[in-house]
């Protein structure tokens, strides 16, 4: 598990291009056979995927002092590749292609699977510390019915922007209070609309919870401009497929693209309201 120290917007207005990306791009996630974990001391989030050809097993590792993964944490999954299966302490859940999952604390043995080793499922990751245990959850987007021991929540939709603007998307909410209760964590996917390019502007920040976003859904020679930084200190960092950027609470988070594209979103923090932002106006920005 990589770590990573939070940083002070006093020192990041003085980064070079290297060390914005060393500090905040997490790069090479979803490699076959693999699982990767960031583990951030911003809110100690951890941010990771899992790509099973054979079968993965989540483990705490010997950074978290734990016995096992989620004995003091909750755990948000969407699968952005393949069709594959999650087991959690024996449970089967059938997770396809942008289906989500909730595994509450004291979930013990969970294990990674792909329907089809020749296309795998792709499992993002992101983890909060966790007081609590709430259900655990498979989330479909299209609201499947459920069968024996799986629970099945609609995702709260929301359509947003315009195309004059060049931010008509579609906001997915996969796990938010009222709907998939957690601890903490808040996770969704956002979807630009072909000719549309630009999410989250206006931009805001939020000081009482930090996020991080995963972009993909884009060819290998499209690209998104992160801006990140204080509102009157703005840095960019370029993203490209299936990569992710931390935003600290303080930090402006929103990106423009060379073409429409998707993001997850996974908020951690003490208010889990989402409309608690603190909006940026267009003229203050620097």
């Amino acid at each position: 598990m990589e770590l990573r120290t939070a940083a002070s917007p006093k020192d990041v207005k003085h980064y070079t291009t290297e060390r914005l990306r060393e500090e905040f791009l997490i790069d090479d996630l979803f490699q076959p056979d693999e699982i990767k974990l960031v583990y951030s001391h911003i809110d100690r989030i951890i941010t990771g995927s899992a790509v099973p050809v054979k079968t993965l097993q989540l483990t705490a590792g010997d950074e978290l002092r734990a016995q096992y993964f989620c004995e003091r944490r909750e755990l948000g999954i969407i699968n952005i590749g393949g069709a594959g299966k999650i087991t959690v302490d024996g449970n089967v859940y059938e997770v396809g292609p942008k289906d989500g999952m909730y595994i509450g604390m004291g979930s013990k043995e969970i294990l990674f699977d792909s329907a089809d080793p020749a296309a795998p499922a792709k499992f993002y990751l992101n983890s909060a510390p966790a007081h609590k245990t709430y259900p655990t959850v498979l989330i479909k987007p299209e609201g499947e019915p459920s069968e024996g021991v799986v629970i099945v929540k609609d995702c709260n939709k929301v359509e947003l922007g315009s195309l004059e603007s060049s931010n008509h998307r579609t906001i997915c909410k996969y796990i938010l209070p009222g709907q998939v209760e957690s601890c903490q964590l808040e996770m969704g996917m956002t979807k630009l609309e072909p000719g549309s390019v630009w999410n989250t502007m206006p931009c805001h920040t939020h000081d009482r919870r930090m996020e991080v976003y995963l972009y993909f859904d884009m060819p290998q020679d499209a690209l998104v401009m992160h801006y990140m930084g204080e509102p009157t200190q703005t840095r960019h960092i370029i993203m490209r497929n299936e990569q992710a950027v931390i935003s600290p609470s303080w930090s402006i988070h929103s990106g423009c693209g060379t073409q429409a594209y998707t993001f997850i979103w996974g908020m951690v923090g003490e208010n889990q309201d989402f409309d608690d932002m603190d909006g940026c106006a267009m003229q203050d920005l620097l």
